[in-house]
């Protein structure tokens, strides 16, 4: 005879109200152009192949627990110790542990639209989830950040879905104004983005954290990390899992954080091909966001001059008919006219263009 256990019933309260987090369409087969998450579309450096390599006849043994030698690196490159420097299975894990470590009542903050993981891990640790809404403008509203008193506040720069950029005065300003932690999730700073790391002596309540999935072309690795005071970090490893970034990881983020010279050149690609797409969406008068990172958030506008919900969501589902993927987010009054791409080769983004024109021609 089977035994049944109310799961749903016997869950955590918390989780049972959780709603999980929902990645970008993964397309099973080929012919797709996929501008919908954010990656790289550029392999990693050439360097990371034989690091990889290497650590394969290794896999019988434990990983360095700690990533030692990519926090030294890491530390080294930013002017600080390692002592500075947190390592996790991709960023989303080191926002985890900045939860569980520091969020207590009255809850999590974040700016809206952002990463909708934010809502998630504010969910995990069963804390309520406090907002403070963006406008057509994208202005940072400072006061309202202050006035919420939360423990935790996530501040993506550059923002998703819009690419917008915050200045370093404007995150001074919120260290400034808050007694809480800010987190400065910097997912895409590298694509024309000004760094927070500057401001860690002046404010302890600072933590940056970083990604090898975007400008490293390291998405199928998951390795991210943060830099905080040293106070900070001891914290957040008292929670972090003992091996949480197996060897094959560590060696594949060492060797391409090594390479300078790739990681500046494909960046710079991508910022041409985001720039080159960016001039052909003004052509169709549509309004894009100035973007600094490797996507854009763009307003689609139909044959007939017209914008709004019905329009995007037709273009988005046109594209996916002709096998690009982008991303189209209809739950927000900011975001139901858009659609997000991103970057691709300069061949996927001629693609994606071509589709446009073809939508435009028969819409």
């Amino acid at each position: 005879m089977k035994k049944s256990f109310e799961a749903q019933a016997q869950a955590q309260a918390h989780i049972q109200a959780l709603h999980a987090y929902v990645p970008g369409e993964q397309p099973q087969g080929g012919g797709w152009t996929k501008l919908n998450t954010n990656e790289n579309p550029y392999p990693p450096s050439a360097a990371v192949a034989p690091a990889v390599a290497a650590e394969a006849a290794k896999l019988q043994f434990y990983p360095e627990p700690t990533s030692a030698a990519l926090r030294a690196a890491i530390g080294e490159s930013f002017g600080l110790s390692s002592a500075h420097v947190i390592i996790g299975n991709g960023s989303d894990n080191i926002l985890d542990l900045i939860t569980r470590c520091f969020a207590q009542t009255p809850g999590v903050g974040h700016t809206v639209p952002s990463y909708s993981l934010y809502p998630v891990v504010a969910g995990m640790s069963g804390q309520e989830l406090l907002e403070v809404p963006f406008d057509r403008s994208m202005r940072l509203d400072v006061a309202a950040i202050a006035s919420l008193q939360a423990r935790v506040f996530f501040l993506t720069n550059p923002n998703a879905p819009t690419g917008v950029a915050f200045s370093l005065k404007d995150i001074e300003q919120v260290l400034q104004s808050i007694e809480g932690l800010l987190v400065v999730d910097e997912a895409y700073v590298d694509f024309g983005g000004e760094s927070a790391f500057p401001l860690l002596e002046a404010y302890e309540n600072l933590i940056v954290v970083r990604t090898f999935s975007k400008s490293y072309s390291l998405a199928g690795m998951r390795v991210g990390y943060a830099l905080a005071a040293p106070k900070i970090i001891e914290l957040l490893d008292r929670v972090r899992d003992a091996y949480n970034l197996d060897r094959i990881a560590q060696a594949a983020a060492l060797a391409a954080f090594q390479d300078r010279t790739y990681f500046e050149a494909r960046c710079a690609e991508v910022i041409a091909t985001r720039e080159k797409t960016r001039a052909a969406l003004d052509a169709h008068g549509w309004f894009t966001y100035p973007s600094s990172a490797n996507f854009l958030f763009t307003e689609p506008k139909n044959a007939a001059g017209e914008t709004g919900p019905e329009v995007a969501a037709a273009l988005f589902e046109h594209l996916k008919a002709q096998r690009v993927l982008v991303r189209y987010f209809p739950g927000h009054p900011l975001t139901c006219a858009f659609i997000r791409v991103s970057i691709g080769t300069e061949a996927e983004m001629q693609v994606f263009l071509t589709a446009i024109n073809l939508w435009l021609n028969h819409a």
